[in-house]
């Protein structure tokens, strides 16, 4: 059956003036609108389409996919406030509403914010929710430390970073262990460090091991990230090459290396330097 609010591959039916109807189980047949058809659509083809309704609550198809689906959480941006909440651009026609009891604070048009999509049991509309923390922690956490998971950056707060771990539960990064810019809404992969007693979650941005490493060494690691993973840099380079890239003397870019590579961070190559 198609579920309204994520993607959904469905059989086409039929062809109108005005679209392709799909077979949509239970919810009859769903119409994508002419302009979402990809050419040379026919009657018994298969499409991959998001299902949502339009701005008459009627079932619709569509081939372009949202920033956001249900159950997911995203950061968007507030394009219009009215007198019964705000709008936020999710990447399609129909902008995604937020009533006024979803809002943390009054959202304001320009802003960008964090958000989760949810299903309003009575109207059926998709709705987004910016009180994130009721839709996290709700299922124990089941990972394994040095897992590598799905991060998206909610803000910074005291003690680092907070984010979302793949749609379900709220970790933190801390200061101490971040050794490159973070910004709201950004999406990036982590590690779980551990999960605590009172099962809150403790992250790392680089794989474990990493933590071991001073931060000499995790600047060389990120600038390595930054050129895909390798670098033609050899402890024989020129003292200035090595200082333009990492700011450091030769000296010291071998000791950090030599850190690196004893804890099988990286590769040292005849004519350079690979992350593992």
């Amino acid at each position: 059956m198609a579920e309204i609010g994520k993607l959904n591959t469905l059989r086409v039916v039929k062809e109108v003036d005005f679209g392709l109807y799909l077979d949509g189980g239970e919810h009859g047949e769903i119409l994508l609108p002419k302009r979402y058809v990809p050419e040379n659509a026919k009657p018994e083809d298969i499409l991959e389409v998001f299902i949502y309704l339009d701005s008459e609550d009627r079932i619709i198809a569509t081939t372009e996919t949202p920033h956001i689906m249900l159950g997911e959480f995203a950061c968007l941006k507030a394009v219009a406030v009215s007198s019964m909440g705000a709008f936020l651009d999710w990447g399609l026609m129909k902008d995604l509403f937020v009533p006024f009891r979803e809002q943390k604070l009054k959202m304001e048009e320009g802003r960008w914010y964090i958000v989760t999509v949810y299903l309003d049991s009575e109207t059926k509309r998709l709705v987004a929710s910016a009180k994130i923390e009721k839709f996290l922690d709700n299922i124990p956490p089941d990972y394994e430390a040095g897992q590598e998971v799905d991060l998206l950056i909610v803000g910074e707060t005291d003690l680092g970073f907070n984010a979302i771990i793949n749609n379900q539960h709220l970790g933190v990064i801390y200061k101490n262990e971040i050794f490159q810019p973070l910004r709201k809404g950004e999406r990036i992969k982590g590690y779980i460090k551990k999960i605590r007693e009172d099962e809150k979650i403790d992250l790392l941005l680089q794989k474990p091991g990493y933590a071991k490493v001073d931060d000499i060494s995790m600047k060389i690691v990120n600038v390595l990230k930054s050129h895909d993973g390798y670098l033609p840099v050899t402890d024989k380079s020129d003292p200035d090459t090595i200082y333009e890239l990492f700011g450091v003397s030769k000296k010291t870019y071998k000791k950090a290396i030599g850190a690196l590579f004893k804890f099988r961070l990286i590769d040292i190559e005849d004519k350079g330097i690979r992350l593992k």
